[in-house]
């Protein structure tokens, strides 16, 4: 059985929907093969999975990709796209497969919901995040939730909006995962300094809650507590200079030995979730709450607290929430978290075993290719 995942990004890249893939499809290397529609000149790190590389019309030289950004993508996503969709549909015709695997995400996600592409061939369809946060398309995503013979949804309250706008169906729950190895012991105490624990790129949007907890961290010094912050694959932010904690940043890997032992040294697990987008936080899990919830520390949550994952861990009390952009507020929870830390990451846990298990996740989504 050979499944053809498509998809905007490389499996290899530094991202959420990579690394859930590539969790996916580990042990089952050989069975896959990935066709990736990219709008920016890839250096991709080298996988086991072979991958195509399909790079969106026009191409833009490097110089050219801020000054002409919204130029660019009125191109691509607009004039130039159905020269792209012809491209993707030209080396897909290349691929031998038996099972298609798209990912609902970008202007181009519906290029091979044709019935040349999916009439005799099954079609898993997943969806990570609502389309008006991916520059997606509502007939795109209406047609993959209508065609597809899988729907694999990162969150119920995505399936169940899904299932209002494009007609309710049957879908299934597929995400991010941890293994039982990866579910570690509590942390017994914090250490000193404590170590606040991010990873992954910065967009700007998420700028504010880091100048918050910033803001928090430096409260607390003066209140006798010490603290270091580390960042993992996070651009350089100059207001984190002149702190009263340090910062250490360290360069992307995809080594999830390296990860885990970062996890696991770390008390506290910042998690922000952006207040400016509500299609982006009422319906998607992050991937990054998924693998803190395996790690020795805890989880200090900071956004919106109507959002999926804050309705989850508040309902299971597997970590600390802050909804609110004061560093007062944010330096008082830090606090509740150091005093009940322990607790807090055993009920992490308990949710890392009862509903992420990678190994269920995993057997849940190639069941239906091995019948």
């Amino acid at each position: 059985m050979k499944l053809l995942t498509y998809q905007p990004f490389s499996l290899y890249s530094n991202g959420g929907g990579n690394r859930i893939l590539r969790r996916l499809f580990k042990g089952r290397e050989a069975d896959v093969i990935s066709l990736v529609v990219e709008e920016n000149p890839l250096h991709p790190r080298q996988g086991t999975i072979a991958e195509t590389i399909v790079y969106a019309a026009p191409i833009v030289r490097k110089w050219a990709r801020w000054k002409l950004r919204n130029f660019r993508t009125w191109l691509r996503h607009g004039l130039y796209k159905p020269s792209t969709i012809k491209k993707v549909q030209v080396a897909a015709r290349k691929i031998d497969y038996d099972v298609l695997h798209v990912i609902d995400h970008g202007p181009f996600s519906a290029a091979l919901c044709t019935d040349e592409f999916c009439r005799e061939k099954p079609l898993w369809v997943s969806f990570h995040d609502h389309f008006s946060t991916t520059y997606g398309l509502h007939e795109n995503s209406a047609a993959l939730w209508k065609r597809a013979n899988r729907r694999l949804v990162i969150s119920e309250e995505l399936g169940n909006e899904y299932g209002r706008l494009f007609g309710k169906a049957a879908y299934e729950l597929i995400t991010d995962g941890v293994t039982a190895a990866e579910v570690s012991e509590p942390l017994l105490t914090p250490g000193e300094p404590v170590a606040v624990y991010f990873a992954g790129l910065l967009h700007l949007e998420y700028i504010p809650l880091f100048k918050v907890l910033a803001d928090a961290l430096d409260l607390l010094n003066k209140q006798g507590h010490q603290f270091k912050l580390i960042l993992r694959a996070t651009q350089y932010m100059p207001f984190l200079e002149n702190r009263a904690f340090d910062t250490d940043y360290r360069p992307m890997t995809l080594d999830d030995a390296e990860l885990k032992r970062e996890l696991d040294s770390s008390a506290i697990l910042y998690l922000p979730i952006k207040f400016t987008r509500p299609d982006f936080y009422l319906y998607s899990l992050s991937t990054k709450m998924v693998g803190y919830l395996g790690g020795a520390g805890a989880i200090l949550y900071h956004g919106p607290q109507d959002s999926a994952a804050c309705h989850l861990l508040e309902k299971t009390k597997a970590a600390v929430c802050c909804g609110n952009l004061g560093a007062e507020k944010l330096s008082a929870e830090i606090l509740n978290l150091l005093a009940d830390m322990h607790n807090i990451s055993a009920n992490a846990k308990a949710l890392a075993k009862k509903q992420f298990g990678l190994e269920q996740i995993q057997q849940l989504f190639w069941q239906q290719a091995e019948q």
